[in-house]
C-alpha cells in the first residue's frame, strides 16, 4: 500500500475523474470508483431527493448516509461539511441554517469545488462558499462552526486521527457533528486492503468501528452516539476483480462486515481548544 501522500493524491485524481460522472455510474460502483456493478444500483449511498435544499445537480451519488438529516441544525448555524464534493450536503444544510446562517464546503478536489460553486451561483445562495483545502489542516479559524457534517469522506484519509482533531479545533464548545462514514467490523481479505482504487472506492481506507469510536473519544468528543447503521454488501462482479471464487467464498461466509454508520458527538462546553493544551 502507497505511503498517506500517495493515498491522498490517489484520492485527489479519482474524485476528480468523479467530478464529470455521472451520479449512475457514481451510484453502481464504490464511492465513484471503478468497478462499476451490472448486479445493483445504488450500493451505497441513500435517497436525499425527499429533503429540503436538495439540488440535483449536486448529487453525485457519493454518499453513504444522510448527515445532515441528523445533524440537528438550527436557524443561523454555521455549518462545516468536510469533502463537500459538488455541494449536496451543503445545500440541504442551508435549507436548514436560511439566509441567516452560514454554510461552508471544504474539499481538495479543485474539479468538485468548481462544480460546486457553479452549483451555488445557480442556486443563488449568497451564504454558501466553498473553500480549496485539506480538511487535516482546515482553512477555517478554530472555535467557528456550530455543527460539522460530512458524508463518506474521513475514510478515504489515512491519518482519520488528525482529521477528528480538527474537526475538534473548528467546533465552537457546545457544538457538535454528524458525519457518515463507512467501518469495517471484522479484517478485509488483503487484496481489498491493498488496492488503490478500492481505497479511493471508500472500503480499503475504512477502519474497524470500535477504533473509529476510539478516535473520537481520544478527539475530546463527548456523548458519542450512533445515530444510524446499516450494512453494506458489494456486489460479486465487483468483488470477483479482487477475490478468486475460494476467496470470495470465504470472504462473503466469514464474519466480516463492512457498515455505514452515521455518528453523532458534542464537543464538551467548557472546551477551548484540542485537549492538553488549556
Amino acid at each position: 500500500m502507497e505511503n498517506q501522500d500517495q493515498l491522498k493524491e490517489i484520492v485527489k485524481q479519482k474524485y476528480a475523474e468523479i467530478a464529470l460522472q455521472t451520479k449512475e455510474v457514481n451510484q453502481s460502483s464504490c464511492c465513484g470508483a471503478g468497478g462499476c456493478s451490472t448486479e445493483v444500483y445504488n450500493i451505497m449511498s441513500d435517497d436525499y431527493s425527499n429533503l429540503a435544499g436538495y439540488a440535483a445537480d449536486a448529487d453525485l451519488g457519493l454518499g453513504c448516509g444522510l448527515p445532515t438529516q441528523f445533524a440537528k441544525i438550527k436557524a443561523g448555524n454555521t455549518v462545516i461539511d468536510l469533502g463537500s464534493g459538488a455541494g449536496n450536503d451543503c445545500f440541504v444544510a442551508r435549507a436548514e441554517t436560511g439566509e441567516s446562517g452560514k454554510v461552508i464546503g471544504i474539499d481538495f478536489t479543485p474539479e468538485m469545488i468548481k462544480k460546486a460553486r457553479k452549483n451555488a451561483d445557480e442556486l443563488g445562495f449568497n451564504n454558501v462558499e466553498f473553500r480549496e483545502g485539506d480538511i487535516e489542516q482546515m482553512p477555517v479559524t478554530a472555535n467557528m462552526a456550530d455543527v460539522v457534517v460530512s458524508n463518506c469522506v474521513l475514510n478515504l484519509l489515512p491519518n482519520k486521527a488528525a482529521v477528528f482533531k480538527e474537526i475538534f479545533r473548528v467546533i465552537k464548545p457546545g457544538g457538535h457533528f454528524s458525519i457518515s462514514d463507512v467501518v469495517l467490523v471484522g479484517g478485509l481479505p488483503s487484496a481489498l486492503r491493498s488496492d488503490a482504487e478500492m481505497y479511493a472506492g471508500c472500503v480499503a481506507g475504512a477502519i474497524q468501528k470500535q477504533d473509529y469510536l476510539d478516535l473520537i473519544g481520544s478527539s475530546g468528543f463527548e456523548n458519542i452516539t450512533i445515530q444510524k447503521e446499516k450494512p453494506i454488501n458489494i456486489p460479486d462482479d465487483i468483488l470477483q476483480k479482487y477475490l478468486n471464487p475460494e476467496e470470495l467464498n470465504n470472504f462473503k461466509q466469514g464474519d466480516t462486515g463492512i457498515f455505514s454508520i452515521t455518528v453523532y458527538a458534542e464537543k464538551p462546553a467548557a472546551a477551548c481548544c484540542p485537549p492538553g493544551c488549556c
